[in-house]
């Protein structure tokens, strides 16, 4: 008689033990496109591409200014964000919280994060992903904790640093005017550094036009 496998007693719906990373939409896979072009080097790509630093850096946000491309980004690290808290998040207090939106250093972090990602599934060995996994996900992880400190665990919470980011606003006047006096004081009497002397080559020789001297 043969034994049934052990694992067709508990039966439930088959699910996929690791689900793939999210991809990004056309838009946004051709801006990354564009940029791994012009980190190619290659003078004729260069040219084609325009100005390089008006390219959009998906990593970076604040860079990606078109809406409909930004619109895309935001998209894409949303799934991201959803399948980081599937397939990496054991713990509660490690999980992205739901408002990370309104965070903004969560916003700069997970972009990076994502970037960083996407790169590693690209390549064609594993060293990217085990950069990756041992670095990339513990230090996100280490300073989202030490930054949020659970205060949008149940919900979210209004910014702790809204009142002091008020008062920095408002000193900027009076930092503009320190600043002005710090080069003030460093401002001594007026000195002008004496005009190199014009030499002319004459006969050979080096004539000095205002003085008239000759140096042989």
């Amino acid at each position: 008689m043969t034994q049934e496998p052990i694992y067709r007693a508990n039966t439930r719906p088959p699910v996929p033990l690791a689900l793939p990373f999210p991809t990004a939409g056309p838009r946004l896979a051709n801006q990354y496109r564009e940029l791994e072009m012009a980190a190619s080097g290659d003078e004729a790509v260069l040219e084609a591409l325009g100005d390089l630093s008006s390219l959009p850096r998906p990593w970076e946000p604040g860079t990606v200014q078109s809406p409909t491309l930004r619109k895309d980004l935001f998209a894409w690290l949303d799934h991201v964000v959803t399948w980081f808290n599937s397939e990496y998040v054991w713990e509660s207090n490690t999980m992205i919280p739901a408002c990370w939106p309104l965070h903004p250093h969560l916003v700069h972090e997970i972009a990076v994060l994502a970037d960083q990602r996407r790169k590693a599934g690209e390549a064609f060995t594993s060293d990217l992903f085990e950069e990756w996994h041992r670095y990339s996900v513990p230090y996100f992880l280490d300073r989202m904790k030490a930054r949020m400190r659970g205060v949008c665990d149940e919900k979210h919470q209004p910014w702790p640093g809204k009142g002091r980011y008020a008062r920095h606003v408002d000193w900027a006047e009076k930092r503009q005017e320190s600043f002005a006096l710090d080069i003030e004081s460093m401002q001594g009497p007026e000195t002008t550094t004496p005009a190199a002397p014009r030499l002319t080559l004459v006969d050979g020789n080096l004539l000095d036009e205002k003085s008239g001297e000759v140096y042989e």
